[in-house]
């Protein structure tokens, strides 16, 4: 559970990190958002018009979340080498997205069956964060984050979602995020930190 008190005096890179972690989260949510916005605006028909915004974008939501993977604060150290391994999971299946898309992450996610899997070890990144918050301080919408994007992935590549839906779909999981990320983002920096003796 988080610790909602100062152990010790916060260092120069305590603050520094937990910074550069809340920035990751807030960047995550404005791009979902703008991808939600993007989908829902190309007719409901879930496919993307213009695909240079929804490439920029997406290569935005692979740095925001890789900063919050490096930056976070965990007592389990085994955890946090796991995360980062998704976290290069998610960089390779990338390479697959634009080798498959020639270059293109928006051509291979509209023209080729099943390639949202390969978005599932970023989401997990991202719903790993969302869940340690939501262990940590009772941001419950974090466990249903964690729950729903990839659920969300594995329904979009079954063509479970189509049209309409699949944008419903990123419009709702945006929306969740948009109330996480208010509801972190203005903690006392200190809650992030905790009791550095316990770090192992």
């Amino acid at each position: 559970m988080g610790d909602k008190q100062v152990f010790q005096p916060l260092t120069r890179e305590d603050k520094i990190t937990v910074v550069l972690y809340r920035v990751g989260i807030v960047f995550s949510a404005v791009i979902i958002a703008g991808l939600a916005f993007l989908l829902a605006a190309s007719s409901g028909s879930g496919t993307l018009r213009n695909r240079l915004p929804v490439d920029i974008l997406a290569y935005g939501l692979y740095a925001s979340v890789g900063m919050s993977v490096f930056f976070i604060h965990l007592y389990v150290g085994k955890i946090k080498v796991y995360l980062k391994n998704l976290y290069y999971l998610s960089l390779a299946c990338l390479a697959v997205l634009l080798f498959l898309g020639e270059g293109s992450l928006s051509d291979a996610l509209s023209n080729v069956p099943y390639v949202p899997l390969l978005l599932l070890p970023l989401s997990g990144c991202l719903g790993f964060v969302t869940a340690k918050e939501a262990f940590c301080f009772q941001l419950f919408e974090g466990y249903l984050l964690a729950m729903i994007m990839p659920l969300y992935l594995l329904l979009v590549s079954a063509g479970i979602l189509a049209g309409r839906s699949v944008s419903s779909g990123l419009v709702l999981i945006a929306v969740m995020l948009a109330v996480f990320t208010l509801r972190k983002v203005f903690m006392p920096i200190a809650y992030d930190i905790g009791d550095k003796s316990a770090y192992h």
